[in-house]
C-alpha cells in the first residue's frame, strides 16, 4: 500500500503552490472568468436565438463549440503547450518574440513584425477588456429595478475612472484579496450553473463535439457569424501564458484544471438549460441563473470580478510596455515601482492615461457591453494567430524540433485562430474595425521609433571616433585634468561617447577617471546579479563598464555601479558626475523615411523620459551636453 503521508519538507511547498494557485486565480482568470457575463448570450443572439423560441440544436451547438474551444484553445494550447516555450519563466507575445530572435540570431523582418503585431493587439484587448467586463457586470442592476436603467453608463464610467485613478497607489494592497474574491466568483458561477443543469439536462449532449461540428456544417455563414461569438468566452487565455513569469507554470496549470475551467462549463451548461426551460431568460441568462433575492449580491460581486478583471489588463499592459522598451520597440517612459516587495509591480502614467481615455471612448461610443462584442474578438483573435505563428519557429529553433514536426504541432491551433480571425472579421464594420485601429497606432509608433532610431544612431557613428584611438591621442597629448570622476554613457563602447567629445572640446579638460558606461539588454527576462557587471581598465584614468539587465527588469545604474566594488573600482556616487548626451532632432530635407514617420518619431523623442530618470541616476549628479541630429 503507498504511503500518501506528507513529509514535513513536502508542506511548505504545497502551501506555496496553493497559495500561488489562489493568486492566480486572481489575476490570470480574471478576465476568462468574467465572459459567461456575455458569452453565451452574444452567441445565442448571433444564431438567431430570440425570447419567444429557442431551438434544442442552436443551444448544444452554442454551448459545444464553447466547450471545445475552451478544451482545444486555453487546455491544449496555452496550459499543455505554450506554457513550455518559456523565456526563463517568462512568457507572452515579447517573450517569444525575444527567443525567436535568439534562435536565428538577429532580429529578422517579419519576426519583428509579427511581434509588433502582437504586442499592438494586445493594447487593443487592453483597452477593450475593462470596458465590456464594466459595462456587463453593470447591466446587472437593471434586472434589479429599472430605476437603475438611466444610470448604467454614469456608473460603469465612475467605476472605471475610479479604477484608473488609483494606479498609482499599485495592487500590492488589495492584490491580497483578488485570489479569494474571484474564487468565490468562481463558487457562485458553478453553483449558479449547477442548479439549473438538470432544468433541460439534454445539454449535456453539447459534450459531444459532434455536436459543434453539425452546427457548423448546417449553418454554413451564419456558424462562422456565431463562431466569432463563441471566440468571446476564450478571451483571456493569452493571460494564462503572459502572467507566467509572475506565479510560474505549475499554479497556473492547477488553478485552471481544479476551478477554472470547471466553474465555466458548469455556469455555461446552466445558462443554455435555463434558456431551453424559459427562453425569456434570454435577455440576460447569466444573471437570471439566481433568484431575484441574490441578484443584487451576485451584481456587486460580479462588479467587483470585473474590476480584478479589468487590473489584471492594466498591469499586463504596464509589463508588456516596460518590455518594449527594454527590447527596444518604444522610447523611454518614466516607471514607478508600487511595492518594495514585488519586482514586477510598477505603474506608467502615460501608459494608464492613454488607456483610461481609450476605455471611456470606447464606453461612450458603444454604450453596451452587447455592442462592444463585436469588437473585443479580433483583438485576441490576432494575437493568438501570432503566438501560434512565433511558437512554431520556437518549437523548431529552440526545441530542435524537426521543421515537419513543429509546424505540424502547431499548424491545428493556427487553423483554428485563423478561422477564429475569420469569424470575427465579418464583423469588421460593427465594431470589429476598432481593435485592429488602436492596434495600427501602436505599430505605426513603434514603427516609427525603430526606423528614426536607427537612423539617429547611424548619423552619430559619422562623427564618432574610436575610443583606442582617442585614448592614445590623449596619452600623446595629455590635456588638464580635474579630480573625480566622470561617467560617459554610449551605446557602443568601442567608440567614445559623443557627450566624451563635446566635453573635450569645448571644456579642455579631463576628469581624474573616465568610466566609458554601456547599458545593455539581455534577451532573457532577468540577468543573474553576479553577470550584471563587466569592466576592463582601458589606460590610466579610462576604464569601460558595461551593465546588463533582462527586458523584464528596470535599469538602475548607481545600484549596478555599486557592483563594481567587488571587481576593485571603489566607487563613490557622490564624487561622480554623470555626463550625458542629450540630442535636439530637426526635421532634415533629405529624409531617408516620409515625413509624417519623422515628424511623430521626433515628437515621440521629445516627450520620452529622460536618461537620468529611466535609469534613475541621482539628477543632482547629472550634466547633459546638447546634440542637434537631423531626422
Amino acid at each position: 500500500m503507498t504511503d500518501t503521508t506528507l513529509s514535513p519538507a513536502d508542506l511548505p511547498r504545497k502551501a506555496g503552490l496553493l497559495s500561488l494557485s489562489l493568486a492566480a486565480i486572481g489575476v490570470v482568470y480574471g478576465d476568462i472568468g468574467t465572459s459567461p457575463l456575455y458569452a453565451f448570450r452574444e452567441a445565442m443572439r448571433a444564431a438567431g436565438a430570440r425570447h419567444g423560441g429557442v431551438q434544442l440544436a442552436d443551444v448544444l451547438g452554442v454551448l459545444s463549440l464553447i466547450t471545445w474551444s475552451l478544451m482545444v484553445i486555453v487546455t491544449c494550447k496555452y496550459v499543455t503547450l505554450l506554457m513550455r516555450a518559456d523565456n526563463q519563466g517568462e512568457g507572452g507575445t515579447l517573450s517569444l518574440l525575444a527567443l525567436a530572435e535568439r534562435a536565428l540570431e538577429g532580429r529578422k523582418r517579419i519576426v519583428l513584425a509579427l511581434g509588433l503585431v502582437g504586442a499592438a493587439l494586445f493594447f487593443g484587448d487592453a483597452a477593450i477588456t475593462p470596458a465590456i467586463s464594466v459595462l456587463s457586470a453593470v447591466e446587472g442592476l437593471s434586472l434589479v429595478t429599472n430605476v437603475f436603467d438611466p444610470y448604467i453608463l454614469p456608473i460603469s464610467i465612475c467605476i472605471i475612472i475610479g479604477l484608473f485613478l488609483v494606479q498609482y497607489r499599485g495592487t500590492a494592497a488589495v492584490a491580497v484579496l483578488f485570489g479569494p474574491i474571484t474564487l468565490v466568483w468562481f463558487a457562485v458561477m458553478a453553483l449558479g450553473g449547477l442548479v439549473h443543469v438538470m432544468d433541460a439536462p439534454q445539454v449535456l449532449a453539447a459534450l459531444n463535439p459532434w455536436a459543434a461540428v453539425r452546427f457548423l456544417i448546417q449553418n454554413g455563414t451564419l456558424g462562422l457569424v456565431v463562431l466569432g461569438a463563441v471566440f468571446l468566452a476564450v478571451t483571456g487565455a493569452e493571460a494564462l501564458y503572459a502572467d507566467m513569469g509572475h506565479f510560474g507554470r505549475r499554479p497556473i496549470q492547477l488553478a485552471w484544471i481544479t476551478v477554472a475551467l470547471p466553474s465555466l462549463l458548469l455556469n455555461y451548461f446552466g445558462q443554455g438549460a435555463l434558456i431551453l426551460s424559459n427562453p425569456a431568460t434570454l435577455e440576460n441568462p447569466f444573471f437570471r441563473l439566481y433568484p431575484d433575492r441574490m441578484l443584487l449580491p451576485v451584481v456587486i460581486l460580479a462588479t467587483a470580478a470585473t474590476i480584478i478583471a479589468s487590473q489584471a489588463v492594466i498591469s499586463g499592459a504596464f509589463s508588456l510596455t516596460r518590455q518594449a522598451i527594454q527590447l527596444h520597440l518604444l522610447p523611454r517612459m518614466r516607471i514607478r515601482h508600487t511595492s518594495d516587495a514585488q519586482e514586477g509591480q510598477i505603474y506608467m502614467p502615460a501608459v494608464n492615461q492613454a488607456l483610461m481615455v481609450a476605455v471611456l471612448v470606447l464606453v461612450l461610443a458603444f454604450g453596451s457591453s452587447s455592442a462592444l462584442a463585436s469588437a473585443c474578438g479580433v483583438a485576441v483573435t490576432g494575437t493568438m494567430v501570432v503566438t501560434a505563428t512565433l511558437a512554431m519557429i520556437v518549437a523548431h529553433k529552440n526545441w530542435g524540433l524537426p521543421t515537419v514536426l513543429a509546424v505540424a504541432l502547431f499548424a491545428p491551433f493556427l487553423a483554428l485562430d485563423l478561422t477564429f480571425l475569420g469569424a470575427n472579421l465579418i464583423k469588421l464594420f460593427d465594431g470589429g474595425w476598432l481593435p485592429l485601429g488602436l492596434a495600427m497606432l501602436v505599430v505605426i509608433t513603434m514603427t516609427s521609433w525603430i526606423q528614426g532610431s536607427g537612423i539617429v544612431q547611424g548619423k552619430e557613428a559619422q562623427g564618432e571616433m574610436n575610443l583606442d584611438r582617442l585614448i592614445r591621442h590623449l596619452t600623446e597629448r595629455p590635456m588638464q585634468k580635474v579630480s573625480g570622476t566622470a561617467v560617459f554613457l554610449t551605446a557602443d563602447p568601442d567608440y567614445a561617447p559623443a557627450a566624451l567629445l563635446h566635453s573635450l572640446k569645448h571644456f579642455k579638460v579631463l576628469h581624474e577617471q573616465n568610466v566609458i558606461l554601456t547599458i545593455r539588454t539581455a534577451d532573457i527576462p532577468r540577468v543573474d546579479p553576479s553577470d550584471r557587471v563587466a569592466m576592463l581598465d582601458l589606460a590610466p584614468g579610462f576604464r569601460r563598464v558595461t551593465l546588463t539587465w533582462g527586458y523584464a527588469e528596470e535599469p538602475n545604474v548607481p545600484e549596478g555601479l555599486a557592483l563594481c566594488r567587488k571587481l576593485g573600482w571603489k566607487f563613490d556616487i557622490m564624487a561622480t558626475s554623470f555626463i550625458l548626451s542629450r540630442r535636439t532632432l530637426r526635421l532634415s530635407s533629405r529624409r531617408e523615411i516620409p515625413g509624417w514617420m519623422a515628424r511623430l518619431f521626433i515628437l515621440i523623442a521629445r516627450n520620452s523620459a529622460p536618461a537620468s530618470d529611466y535609469f534613475r541616476i541621482p539628477a543632482g549628479r547629472v550634466v547633459e551636453l546638447g546634440t542637434q541630429v537631423n531626422v
